[in-house]
């Protein structure tokens, strides 16, 4: 049986590799683990392909712990070989594979299954609610939500622990690619991607990186989530948006960890539930209606507005470059941009002023979009994610309602400086920027 982990990069905490082994079992055969990474990706770099790299190890030996066959191959060059799933599925009895709305995952399922002569499974291991849950999208949080806490219950259980009655016993088949911790910078520079964008200074890859993030966010700042979530220099929301877009950790177990730690220690922890679960799946409940997500996928509102203010005069304007290299007027926005280049994300309070911004200061509105979604792209651990798409389209009017009227915005919703400096210590975030950038 295999199992071709395109997203959900874990052992544990997995359904789509549970479905595999309880497929597995039925027929009384083994499960074989298949992970990829090809250079081909669009806007493949170092950043991106070193933190993939990172939970290979760990994630072979803990497959290999549970009796399950590991095949890791990395296509370093364009002229590499490109059929290594359909090599792979040729001896399976069937293929499982992640349910994922977007990006490359989403496009090899619709393709995939017709080009192999096996079952094809794709298994929704990324939400608690799964995605098939709805039958359409959702307008808000406000129509999802109680339709999820009507459900949220029967799904927030764990997965079973994997006990295959059949262990893989099979050789490493020839294009295998070995990874260890001390050669993932030598296999990085032997790829034929974009090595001008380094790897996060601060955020490492793999399934122990996110258990130990996780550990820390309980320990030491889910008690403070709630009242200072949106203070940027405070440090208190979860940073597991990288794990969880690459599928190191799962947002099941993440929930259950939070609810089981808040319980012990008599906390309320909904409003951190409501941003994991709730928010969370109204993206992926977006993304999947609209698989390539565009300012077309706006609410009629929104829609109408952008071509009304089409033509409002910008008093500041920037290049794609100009804002890539966080050279605008605006020191908070300047750093926040930082943020991105040197870590590989943006606090998420931030991130909406950013964004913002970024519609206010570029020439049109479609520039301003193809620039945030670049930047994601290029520079984000967390980018190409039903997340990331809504967030973006968030700032012109997704998952919103009108505002009162303004120039450029129209009826967007508006962020300003100003607004920014009442409720957020600037100050000590900017400083945070400038000696996070003076780091090695």
């Amino acid at each position: 049986m295999l199992y071709w982990a395109q997203m959900n990069r874990r052992v544990a905490s997995n359904h789509a590799l549970a479905h595999a082994a309880a497929l597995a079992d039925e027929l009384g055969l083994p499960v074989l683990f298949y992970e990829g990474l090809t250079c081909t990706y669009p806007n493949a770099n170092d950043r991106l392909h070193t933190f993939l790299l990172e939970g290979v190890p760990e994630t072979e030996q803990r497959a290999a712990a549970k009796g399950i066959g590991y095949v890791f191959y990395l296509r370093k060059r364009r002229c590499d070989a490109n059929d290594v799933l359909y090599r792979l599925a040729e001896d399976a009895a069937a293929v499982v594979t992640d349910d994922y709305p977007v990006f490359i995952a989403a496009e090899h399922n619709q393709r995939v299954p017709d080009r192999i002569g096996v079952a094809y499974f794709a298994v929704d291991a990324s939400c608690v609610v799964p995605m098939s849950s709805f039958e359409k999208r959702e307008y808000g949080a406000y129509t999802i939500r109680p339709k999820i806490q009507k459900l949220v219950d029967q799904h927030l259980t764990p997965v079973h622990p994997i006990r295959l009655k059949q262990r893989w016993n099979g050789p490493k088949p020839p294009f295998h690619t070995e990874v260890t911790a001390d050669n993932i910078g030598d296999l990085v520079a032997a790829c034929e991607i974009d090595h001008t964008i380094e790897p996060s200074r601060t955020v490492r890859g793999g399934r122990a990186a996110a258990e130990k993030q996780l550990r820390n966010f309980l320990r030491h700042s889910l008690r403070r989530y709630a009242r200072e979530k949106n203070e940027p220099s405070a440090r208190a929301t979860s940073g597991l948006s990288p794990y969880l877009h690459f599928g190191h950790i799962s947002s099941l177990e993440v929930a259950l960890a939070v609810r089981k730690h808040a319980a012990k220690h008599k906390m309320i922890a909904d409003e951190f539930l409501e941003e994991l679960i709730v928010r969370r799946e109204l993206a992926f409940n977006f993304a999947r209606f609209c698989a390539r997500p565009s300012l077309q996928d706006l609410p009629d509102w929104a829609r109408a507005n952008l071509k009304k203010h089409a033509r409002d005069r910008r008093i500041y304007k920037y290049t794609y470059d100009q804002f890539a290299r966080a050279q605008t007027h605006d020191a908070l926005w300047n750093a926040a941009q930082k943020q991105m280049l040197v870590e590989g994300h943006i606090h998420g309070y931030y991130r909406m002023y950013w964004g913002k911004k970024i519609i206010e200061w570029s020439p049109g509105f479609q520039e301003a979009f193809d620039t945030m979604v670049r930047i994601h792209d290029l520079y984000a651990l967390d980018g190409r994610d039903p997340n990331t798409y809504a967030n973006i389209l968030w700032c012109f009017g997704l998952h919103d309602r009108p505002w009162p009227e303004r120039p450029i915005f129209g009826t967007m919703r508006y962020m300003s400086l100003e607004g920014m400096a009442r409720k957020t210590r600037i100050q000590d975030y900017i400083g945070q920027i400038e000696r996070l950038e003076k780091q090695p």
